[in-house]
């Protein structure tokens, strides 16, 4: 009897061992490696309003040398009601801080994600307030993904720093000189490279004590898979308020592959293979009705990722280029 319940118990775990196995090669065998990355022609300009829709510029490039101090990214999918709030706050810090410092120059970059709403449209009234050298609108040909949408937007920035921002206006904007005072910090060396996360960590225990037990246990398996997988050392990889030099923008963005909500894991992945210095800095967040995220698939598809960015860097599917390439 001991004989024959051992070799159940090892059917058992060789049958696991094998459906894991198979569960991995489809993932693996259905999901494209090579993610859409070409930019397509309309999104190589950018509109100025004040001189008519047919003024289009092109979006310089994020191999150029930088001519303003900060660009701010804005991710933007049907986010016509959120944005203005968003816009508001983040352009009112800024213009305060271009007031105190005469030489601070800035720019607003939203990406709209091939929006269905008016997105475009509202986004570009403030192009029309404050110019386009501060605020200028990149509309995708086609939906990206929130992690092409940022890749798109850091491409095209003209800072010297940059940062990407949601466009839901949950993270406090001032607290970017938090950010900012961190990044000095660990920027130390002479090729310039550092990324600073926010973070809400610091506001876990309240999280879990307004969530239900069934997304509490989801949370707390996606940050295990992180953990185990891929990023160590940071607790919170999700928050969207990251800020970066621009070297260390060029470095993983030309390396991204990820185009959906699990990008933040990879860009952190890409930053400790590199070795680029990393820091994490609590802020100010607060809930925003209108999350895009569908609590179960998003989180199905968040681990689903997280396996596939282990697997395919771990057997040179995905590799590591050191040396920047930009169009």
């Amino acid at each position: 009897m001991e004989l024959t319940l051992f070799g159940l118990l090892q059917l058992l775990v060789l049958g696991a061992i094998v459906a894991l196995v198979l569960v991995v090669i489809f993932i693996y065998m259905t999901t494209d490696p090579k993610p859409d990355t070409r930019r397509y022609d309309s999104e190589k300009y950018f509109v100025d309003p004040t001189a008519g829709s047919d003024q289009k510029h092109p979006f310089p490039s994020l191999g150029d040398g930088a001519s303003l101090d900060l660009s701010v990214i804005v991710p933007s999918y049907n986010e016509e009601l959120r944005l203005p709030v968003m816009l508001d706050e983040a352009i009112g810090f800024l213009e305060n801080k271009q007031k105190e410092k005469k030489s601070f120059l800035y720019e607003v970059i939203v990406v709209d994600d091939g929006s269905k709403d008016s997105t475009t449209k509202v986004a570009l009234e403030y192009s029309k307030k404050y110019g386009t050298d501060r605020v200028r609108v990149l509309t995708l040909a086609k939906n990206r993904g929130k992690g092409g949408a940022v890749r798109l937007g850091m491409l095209s920035a003209r800072g010297r720093n940059v940062l990407f921002a949601d466009a839901d206006g949950a993270t406090k904007f001032a607290d970017l000189q938090k950010l900012e005072e961190s990044l000095k910090k660990i920027n130390t060396k002479e090729d310039n490279m550092a990324i600073v996360c926010g973070s809400r960590a610091h506001l876990q225990d309240e999280a879990v004590a307004q969530r239900s037990f069934f997304r509490t246990v989801l949370m707390y398996g996606f940050h295990f898979l992180v953990w185990f997988l891929c990023v160590r050392g940071v607790r919170d990889t999700q928050c969207g308020f990251k800020l970066m030099t621009r070297e260390t923008a060029a470095r993983l963005f030309t390396n991204l592959h990820v185009n959906r909500w699990a990008f933040d894991v990879e860009l952190l992945y890409l930053a400790q293979a590199l070795k680029i210095p990393t820091a994490e800095v609590a802020v100010n967040w607060h809930e925003i009705d209108g999350s895009k995220m569908v609590p179960v698939f998003s989180w199905i598809q968040m681990g689903k990722d997280l396996i596939l960015i282990r697997l395919r860097y771990m057997l040179g599917v995905w590799q590591i280029h050191d040396k920047v390439k930009l169009q």
